[in-house]
């Protein structure tokens, strides 16, 4: 749906005010939440998007804000600028990343006898995001995912039904790091799996629910996605991968993925 994707001359640089993040490997310094990026120009654009990786803010290049930046610019606020923004921003991107999770399980085949529930819970969730700012800031965001989880888990459970591997259960785990080289994970829960800086070279993780998985730094280079459920932007620009990663059908590899057989020096240069 384009809108769930953020349309960034659309709005007014919410995610570089709205947003805190501390001095780290993704930033390169602190900013308080409600405090205007330095780098933040009066037009609204990035004053340095083209070197954001170079300059140490690689965060940035693996936020995706799921549309909520435009629907809060535009809709709520009606295309004027209002201090309360920065308070509605975070939870309207909250709201857009379930119904971004919701449409794609509207268009799994195997939830064809769910599709009445999950349409009423992407018919709620899109008249909170209309509601004034006032109100939008009051929603309990944690309340509603917790009950669009449930309805997912429902769908993953369909979806995987009869797919190899798919009692496999990593559910939440500890996989920092982890040699997973060519594992198979076809079909596997890896629902908030901690996969950072993991192994993932020529890993199967077809029809893999990783809805929340956490995928910094993990390498995917020759692993096969395709088919696999919830997977984002976000975790896909937030892990190493390559022409021979293979990505779901509406995800394409990030600009900064290097190609087969770069030299660190290519990859550098890339950034």
């Amino acid at each position: 749906m384009p809108s769930l994707s953020a349309d960034c001359s659309s709005c007014f640089g919410l995610c570089c005010v709205a947003l805190p993040f501390a001095k780290s490997a993704d930033f390169a310094f602190d900013k308080a939440a409600g405090t205007p990026c330095r780098h933040l120009a009066g037009d609204y654009r990035c004053g340095i998007h083209s070197q954001l990786r170079e300059r140490g803010m690689a965060g940035c290049t693996v936020f995706d804000c799921f549309g909520a930046g435009q629907q809060v610019s535009q809709v709520t606020f009606g295309g004027h600028e209002s201090p309360q923004a920065a308070a509605v921003f975070p939870v309207m991107r909250g709201l857009h990343e379930l119904l971004w999770y919701l449409t794609e399980a509207l268009a799994l085949p195997a939830a064809a006898p769910l599709r009445d529930e999950l349409r009423r819970a992407l018919d709620d969730i899109e008249r909170l995001t209309e509601l004034p700012a006032a109100e939008l800031t009051t929603v309990d965001v944690p309340a509603v995912r917790g009950e669009v989880n449930e309805l997912l888990l429902r769908v993953s459970e369909r979806a995987r039904q009869g797919v190899p591997g798919r009692r496999k259960n990593h559910r939440g785990a500890d996989l920092i790091g982890a040699k997973l080289r060519g594992a198979n994970l076809r079909g596997a829960s890896l629902r908030g799996a901690y996969l950072i800086g993991a192994d993932l070279r020529e890993a199967d993780l077809r029809s893999a629910d990783v809805i929340g998985a956490d995928f910094r730094g993990a390498d995917l280079r020759g692993a096969d996605l395709t088919g696999s459920l919830f997977l984002t932007r976000i975790q896909v620009a937030a892990a190493r991968g390559d022409a021979t990663t293979r990505l779901p059908e509406g995800l394409t590899p990030p600009a900064h993925w290097a190609s087969p057989g770069t030299s660190a020096a290519g990859r550098a240069a890339r950034c």
